[in-house]
């Protein structure tokens, strides 16, 4: 803390530096997540310093309760805020302690920035900027430590300066600059911080790296820092043309409702179909498969035997082929079908799912909305495809009308229910009873289902 309560005078910072914070994106609210070590800090200074008059300024402090100085953390983080003016939010968190080795391999860790990141998500609205205080070193280390772990061009980019993240934007106005720079301006403006205790344990593997692997790479090659910053761009601008390369084919061979065609995607060379299946995977918010050796894994997808239903299972999801087609398929829909029955009422939408089904008037119907419920399939179910054909049973109407095996349990089933009898009036978004659609259905009430499609 700077004598006073006041930000830190900035004696000799440079332009450049107090531009990072006075360039900021456009932002009704801007957050400064703040963990009491140095570089956070210095950030919370330096925005309380420099940053245009207007500009809403808080901090967020996430309490992981793994240190044994955490709560002596929280309130230097609070005393901090209520010198500078800044308003603090505190959030608490648990987090779910692994042995040695998983720490090692970054497990406590990984749980730890989940955390920390489902507090930054919560706390930030429309409009929001979240500053971290990520700096040139966090950069070298991560593109280094993720080199170590075989990722590809993706990963090698490094972090972004900005990114989405829940409802706002994350930035990092410090990537430019090196933690000997960072440290030598705080220790010139008298700023005090908390070390933590953890970053001094090398079972980490970023500790490793920071305190025994980098030191001797930067004395050995003092533009370090630089040389991998430019690395890590270059691979940013890679990965943006296979991003965009990955967008043409996805809208040659992209179907709707989270599927591709296989046809056209055999068109493609190996290196494109594994490319767009990074690009629709990550895209979809899940983490791409580590696989070893893609080949056979397109091989099985693309041309097994027209029996066969190859799957492909990742973090949360699976490919799966179907007819002709690759769907992307969150793992929630492998498991039961939904809940009980529900009421479709008319100004009361329902959603299930992908699925949104709502009940609306025509004109002026006579009466009430007809009693209306929706399920998913017990069995036994029939459905009666055209007004004056016969009824055929739902199961081998579904199976002809090629819906997936993993959705004909899940699907919405609307029924009326008027005088004791049940009649299926519509099939999620696949069929629809002209009793309840058209610009004049026979009951006055239009029944509307909308899927949401990729």
């Amino acid at each position: 803390m700077t004598p006073g309560g006041n930000a830190a005078p900035d004696l000799a910072w440079p332009a450049d530096l107090k531009d990072s914070v006075r360039r900021l994106p456009e932002a009704s609210q801007v957050w400064v997540a703040l963990s009491g070590g140095l570089d956070s800090v210095f950030l919370l200074h330096l925005a309380a310093r420099c940053l245009p008059k207007g500009r809403n300024l808080r901090a967020v402090h996430v309490n992981h309760q793994l240190q044994t100085n955490a709560q002596d953390t929280e309130r230097f983080c609070q005393r901090l805020c209520n010198d500078l003016n800044v308003p603090l939010t505190v959030e608490r968190v648990t987090v779910a302690r692994r042995d040695v080795e998983g720490e090692r391999t970054g497990g406590i860790e990984e749980s730890a920035r989940q955390a920390r990141y489902a507090v930054f998500e919560r706390v930030l609205g429309p409009g929001h900027l979240l500053l971290m205080a990520h700096h040139g070193d966090d950069q070298a280390e991560t593109v280094l430590f993720r080199l170590l772990r075989g990722s590809g061009v993706r990963g090698l980019a490094g972090m972004p300066v900005s990114r989405g993240l829940g409802a706002g934007v994350l930035h990092r106005p410090l990537l430019v600059f090196s933690r000997q720079q960072i440290q030598s301006w705080a220790v010139q403006a008298g700023l005090q911080w908390v070390e933590d205790p953890s970053n001094r344990h090398e079972v980490h593997d970023r500790n490793f790296l920071r305190h025994s692997v980098i030191p001797r790479l930067k004395s050995r090659w003092p533009s370090l820092i630089k040389r991998m910053t430019h690395s890590a761009q270059a691979c940013r601008e890679q990965q943006e043309l296979a991003d965009a390369l990955a967008q043409i084919h996805y809208a040659s061979v992209a179907g709707g409702e989270g599927r591709l065609r296989v046809a056209q995607m055999a068109g493609l060379s190996p290196v494109e179909q594994k490319n767009l299946l990074h690009w629709w995977i990550t895209r979809a918010g899940y983490r791409f498969p580590a696989v070893a050796d893609w080949g056979p894994v397109l091989k099985d997808l693309l041309e097994s035997g027209p029996d066969r239903e190859p799957e492909l299972r990742g973090e949360g999801f699976a490919l799966r082929r179907f007819h002709g087609w690759i769907y992307l398929v969150p793992a929630s829909e492998g498991g039961e079908a939904p809940g009980p029955d529900r009421a479709l009422l008319p100004s009361k939408p329902v959603t299930i799912g992908p699925w949104r089904l709502s009940v609306c008037p025509v004109a002026n119907p006579a009466g009430s909305a007809p009693p209306i419920r929706i399920s998913t399939r017990q069995g036994g179910e029939r459905i009666r495809p055209r007004p004056d054909g016969p009824s055929k049973p739902l199961k081998k109407w579904l199976q002809e009308e090629r819906v997936p095996p993993w959705e004909r349990t899940r699907i919405p089933l609307v029924f009326e229910d008027d005088g004791g009898q049940a009649e299926l009036v519509a099939v999620g978004d696949l069929w629809l009873s002209d009793k309840y659609c058209g610009e004049a259905p026979a009951t006055g009430w239009r029944i509307v289902v909308e899927r949401e499609c990729d």
